[in-house]
Parts: structure tokens; sequence; C-alpha cells
């Protein structure tokens, strides 16, 4: 059975193809010419996608990697996935913020570099949609 760990989330509108892309792949990072981060790992089976316009620019104005312990992330991601997913399946919520469920489990190890771009997506979302999650 393969764990997927999918975050897909649309901006109210796309602004342009033009704008920047970052794919990763493992430790490696590409730019190309969309909005897009995809880390995968095929031994672990997890794959996230953060498809958000502005996000990317936006990352890059954060702490480095190495400022987070990784069990802080990991803590931080937990809660934020459960309101999240709560909020996903109450209907008195968008469903252009909400679109789907984010599957994250605790008793997955997915290493620090998707907990802290899951982290950081969370923070954006917060800020540019003026949500709390907290």
């Amino acid at each position: 059975m393969r764990f997927l760990l999918v975050l897909c989330i649309l901006a109210l509108c796309i602004y342009s193809c033009d704008s920047s892309k970052s794919v990763m792949k493992g430790d490696t990072l590409t730019s190309g010419t969309s909005d897009t981060i995809r880390i995968a790992n095929d031994s672990l089976e997890y794959e996230i996608l953060i498809i958000e316009p502005g996000f990317d620019a936006w990352l890059i104005t954060q702490p480095p990697r190495s400022y987070y312990e990784t069990s802080y992330l990991e803590n931080r991601n937990y809660f934020y996935v459960l309101e999240y997913n709560n909020r996903v399946r109450n209907l008195s919520f968008s469903r252009t913020l909400y679109p789907q469920e984010i599957e994250y489990r605790s008793n997955i190890d997915y290493g620090h570099e998707v907990n802290y771009l899951l982290y950081n997506y969370f923070q954006y979302f917060e800020q540019k949609y003026r949500q709390r999650l907290r």
C-alpha cells in the first residue's frame, strides 16, 4: 500500500503561467515556470504538492530549514492538519480554501524537509487568507 501525502491548495485565481516554479525531489531543488513545490520519496512512499501562487517567493523570506527542530515541526503540523481537516469536513468553511483533506500520520517519519515545507505552507495560508488554524 502506498502512503500518499498530498497537499494541493489552489488559489482563488491563477495569476499567470509565467510565475516561478520550484520542484523538489528528495533533496534536489529545480526551478521552472509555475509556483509549485513537489517533494517525493519513493522509498517512504509519500508525496507533497504545494500549488499556490506566491508561496515560492514567500518561502525564501522565512527562517532557514535548520532554524526549527524536526520534532517542533511535526508537533505543529499535527495540530495544523487536524484543524485544517476539520474545516474540510465542516461545510460552513469555503471549499475554495479547504478543498480536500491532508493525509498526515503522526506515526510516519516524513523527514525534516516535508515537515518544514508543510509548516511554512500553513504559516503562508494563515497570512494570505487571514485564517487562524491554531
